[in-house]
C-alpha cells in the first residue's frame, strides 16, 4: 500500500532539510568528513535508474537521521565491497556508459528509541571523496524476523 501523498511529501521535506543542514559530517572511522552529496539523496529515491516505490522512499527518509547518527559514531566497519560505478550519461552512439572503480562501506548499529538495526552505506568513486550513499534496515524482514544482509550494499 502506498503512503498518503501528504505524509510522503512532509517526510521527504523533513529528510531533505536534515540532509541539507550540513554538507559534511565527521566520521571517527575514517578520521575525516563524509560528504553529503545530491547523489546520496537521489539514491534514497532511485535505484538502478528507476524510481523506488513511495513506501520504500518513505522508509529511507525516516531512517536517514539514524543512518547519519551511525556515521557520526561508528568506529568499526561491518561490510566492505569493491566494484565499479557508472559515471555520467550513456553515450548516444553506442549506449555505453563510463565506469570507475568504487568502494562501499557498510556500518550497522542498533539505534533509535525502538532499538532497530540500521545500516548506513558510504561510497567512494575513483579517488574522490567518501560520500553518504544509502540507509536501510540492518537486516531483511522475513516472516517477522530479521535476516542479516549478506550482499548487495551497493544496490540498496
Amino acid at each position: 500500500m502506498e503512503p498518503d501523498a501528504e505524509v510522503f511529501y512532509k517526510e521527504k521535506e523533513k529528510a531533505q532539510a536534515i540532509y541539507s543542514a550540513k554538507r559534511e559530517i565527521w566520521s571517527p572511522y575514517f578520521n575525516q568528513n563524509i560528504v553529503l552529496t545530491s547523489d546520496g539523496f537521489h539514491h534514497l529515491q532511485f535505484s538502478a535508474e528507476r524510481e523506488r516505490t513511495k513506501r520504500e522512499q518513505l522508509l529511507k527518509f525516516r531512517l536517514l537521521p539514524l543512518g547519519l547518527e551511525i556515521i557520526r559514531k561508528a568506529g568499526t566497519v561491518q561490510e566492505y565491497r569493491k566494484g565499479f560505478a557508472a559515471t555520467g550519461s550513456r553515450y548516444a552512439r553506442d549506449g555505453m556508459i563510463k565506469m570507475k572503480p568504487a568502494e562501499y562501506w557498510g556500518f550497522v548499529a542498533i539505534v533509535g528509541q525502538k532499538k532497530i538495526k540500521v545500516r548506513a552505506v558510504l561510497r567512494r568513486v575513483g579517488d574522490g571523496n567518501i560520500t553518504f550513499w544509502s540507509v536501510m534496515f540492518g537486516s531483511k524482514m522475513k516472516d517477522g524476523n530479521q535476516k542479516l544482509f549478506m550482499e548487495g550494499i551497493e544496490d540498496e
